[in-house]
Order: C-alpha cells, then structure tokens, then sequence
C-alpha cells in the first residue's frame, strides 16, 4: 500500500472484524423462521450467533416489542480470516451473474458492508434444512480512516470490486 505513504507499517490499515447479519422479515406469521435463520448463520460462520430482538412494538409491520426479528454473529482472528477466504474463493465465484462487489457500500470510515442475495452459494449450507433462501448482509470493519484505504486494503485481501462503469 505504497500509495498512501505511510512512514511506518502500523499506519498500515487492518481488518478488524467481519459482522455477517441476517434480518427475518416474516417473524410474525411464521415463528419457526429464527430457528432456520440461526441453522444457516451457524452452518456459514462456525459460531453461535446472537438472535436480535425488536425494541418496539410498530403496529404498521405487527411487531411486538422484544419480538426476535433476525440473528447476527461477529467473526474475530482466526474465524474472520477462514470465512473472508471462503466468501472470496468458494462463494462469490458462485454467485449468478457476478460481476464484482459493488463499491457503493463504503460509509466513509473505511468500513464496507455488502448484501449477498442467497446463502446456499456457501458449500457448508444444506438447503434441504432451510425453509427458504435468505440474503445476508457482510460488514468488513477496518482500521481505514477513508474509504479510499479501505477499498485498498480490501482489493490487496482479495476482494473482487466491479469497474466503475459498470456500476448499478
């Protein structure tokens, strides 16, 4: 990363942790929809995930307040790394029609967060045990003050960014 000159290696932006998130829109018609959710976060992640709860009651969606709505799970150290090599390797290349990542996910702290439309591009998930096919959200946390060091440490780890012009 000589483009940003840094005078020392520590300057060096690094990858802190990678939160994977699951929301469940249909929680209040179908009550089994967690259990299916935290099956296929755990199969993906190796770990337990967390199951998130609402903090109020909206009556427009029908949601009661402490009503679990989705599950997500942070990965640190060895698990962040063996997930970012399996998403990069094995399950972006399996995504239709994948073009890259889109770029506009940066949030101007140099963290970046991306959708994935459907878990079972992931090997470990056995689609006979899910109910449906869910989408995840992935948010790469770094130590990038900007968007641009993130994106740059993010493209030397490996992860495949779309051209600009071809961005929707």
């Amino acid at each position: 990363m000589k483009e940003f000159n840094y005078s020392t290696p520590m300057q060096v932006p690094r990858l802190l942790k990678i939160v994977l998130n699951v929301g469940i829109g249909e929680m209040t018609s179908n009550s089994k929809a967690v259990d299916f959710a935290v099956y296929g976060i755990t199969q993906i992640s190796g770990q337990k995930p967390m199951v998130t709860k609402s903090k109020k009651a909206i009556s427009a969606f029908k949601l009661r307040e402490n009503l679990a709505i989705g599950c997500m799970v942070t990965l640190r150290r060895e698990k962040m790394f063996s997930f970012f090599d399996r998403l990069v390797a094995v399950a972006l290349p399996r995504v239709r029609d994948f073009r890259g990542t889109p770029t506009r996910g940066f949030d101007g702290r140099g963290n970046y967060t991306m959708g994935i439309k459907e878990q079972i591009v992931f090997p470990e998930i056995v689609t006979d045990k899910l109910d449906k096919i869910r989408g995840m959200d992935v948010t790469f946390v770094t130590t990038a003050k900007t968007d641009e060091e993130g994106r740059a440490l993010l493209t030397h780890m490996g992860l495949p960014f779309r051209k600009a012009t071809t961005e929707k």
